[in-house]
């Protein structure tokens, strides 16, 4: 079992190719005009055909209109969807692909009602509660998290170097995904700590794989 990795918010060239370089399995691009991290369908367009093969590109949307996700679409057409908004599980399944459903995590949250009421999603990804939508680069607490989740967990929310090897080992998710945790400015990268979050999180695999021998 291998810990995938996802860098979400990317606008640079240079930030596609630090990633795609340290070993991301995914990058994000941001459609919610609202976020200092958004990129147009225009843009995401060229930063996405610098991916090498097996390197996915995954399109954030929060509450998006018809217009954007085509557009969106058929300019990257092997995108996997993330929903971060008021998506019904309806919504997320209508555009026939796979598609990740953002979970705010919070004491009284029901995840498995939330997972089950998602039954054709990728996965769950598990963040903070903020006001408004998005992330907030906050870390939540990891034990609200159940152990019998019926889908793939992809834990965010305050991600960085220092503590995701702490988050593979607690949670043992199916990938983590990290955004500021790896900025040196707002939508702006960090080559080195890029590397050195995908490094952790191979760490983090290397041990638990030396306790299961």
């Amino acid at each position: 079992m291998r810990t995938r990795i996802k860098i979400c918010g990317l606008t640079r060239e240079a930030d596609v190719d630090a990633a795609a370089g340290a070993g991301a399995d995914a990058v994000g691009f941001v459609f919610y005009d609202r976020s200092p991290r958004a990129v147009t369908p225009q843009r995401a367009q060229v930063l996405a055909r610098r991916l090498p093969p097996f390197v996915v590109p995954v399109c954030l949307f929060v509450n998006a209109g018809d217009d954007l996700l085509d557009d969106v679409l058929q300019r990257i057409p092997n995108a996997v969807l993330q929903f971060h908004g008021d998506e019904s599980p309806e919504r997320c399944e209508s555009l026939g692909r796979p598609y990740l459903r953002a979970a705010r995590m919070a004491p009284g949250v029901a995840l498995l009602d939330f997972a089950a009421s998602h039954p054709r999603a990728a996965g769950i990804l598990l963040d903070a509660p903020v006001e408004g939508y998005g992330g907030g680069g906050r870390v939540f607490d990891w034990s609200l998290i159940p152990a019998n989740v019926p889908c793939p967990v992809v834990l965010s929310g305050g991600l960085n170097p220092a503590n995701v090897v702490d988050g593979v080992l607690r949670v043992r998710p199916w990938a983590v995904d990290v955004s500021s945790g790896v900025e040196s400015a707002k939508g702006v990268k960090d080559d080195a700590l890029v590397r050195q979050f995908c490094e952790a999180v191979r760490e983090a695999d290397a041990r638990i794989a030396d306790a299961t021998d």
